[in-house]
């Protein structure tokens, strides 16, 4: 459990980024100085760099998190699921849900107008893409037992980061566009299943956790 200190720090952190993000959102990005941010969560601006070393860092203010999830799929895979069965079925999962992670939560649309109208903004998320492939690439060759030399888990990672990436995008442009959030719906899992179509057997078995045992009747022990 955090201590006291830890958890005054994390509150700090997030009411520097509630009230940056509500500022960006309202005025533009470019429009709003980390002074100003500074001044209206009542911080002083080093305390702002403490905790946010870039200005996009406020915005982005989860991205290790996001770069860490496909990767926390392909860990925590159910038995007999394989590496990309976890991260299509989560894709999937979050249109159904409307999930914030596909870009389909209420007031999404202008959060990701801001996102994809900032030249800056547009280059973090390319890198965040780029650290996520990495890390993913380095997950899927530690799931599947590969070496160095084998080129799989990276052109797997590239593969099914480019469907999550490309359904996000068609979810960006309808949220921004103020579609209802069953047709964009509709549209992502079309896209998803066409997507899905085009993947070789090879890749959507890659990496399946082996299914658990059957258990005997009767409980752990056998027959009773």
């Amino acid at each position: 459990m955090a201590g006291l200190r830890e958890r005054k720090k994390q509150q700090t952190r997030q009411h520097i980024s509630d009230v940056a993000t509500g500022m960006f959102l309202e005025r533009g990005f470019d429009e709003v100085t980390v002074a100003e941010v500074a001044e209206a969560a009542d911080v002083s601006v080093n305390t702002v760099y403490n905790y946010f070393p870039a200005k996009e860092d406020l915005f982005l203010d989860r991205q290790e998190e996001v770069i860490d999830h496909p990767s926390l799929l392909v860990r925590e895979r159910a038995p007999g699921q394989s590496a990309a069965e976890a991260v299509l079925g989560a894709i999937r999962q979050d249109i159904i849900s409307r999930g914030a992670r596909i870009g389909m939560a209420e007031g999404m649309g202008r959060f990701i107008q801001v996102m994809f109208g900032t030249e800056s903004l547009r280059r973090r998320m390319m890198e965040i893409h780029q650290r996520t492939g990495e890390h993913l690439t380095e997950t899927l060759r530690e799931a599947a037992g590969a070496d160095e030399r084998d080129h799989l888990p990276e052109l797997i990672a590239g593969q099914l980061l480019a469907i999550r990436t490309t359904i996000f995008r068609t979810v960006g442009h309808r949220m921004i566009e103020g579609r209802p959030l069953d047709e964009i719906a509709d549209l992502a899992l079309e896209k998803l299943d066409a997507a899905q179509s085009l993947l070789s057997q090879r890749l959507l078995d890659y990496a399946r956790r082996p299914a658990a045992p059957d258990r005997p009747p009767g409980g752990p022990g056998g027959p009773s």
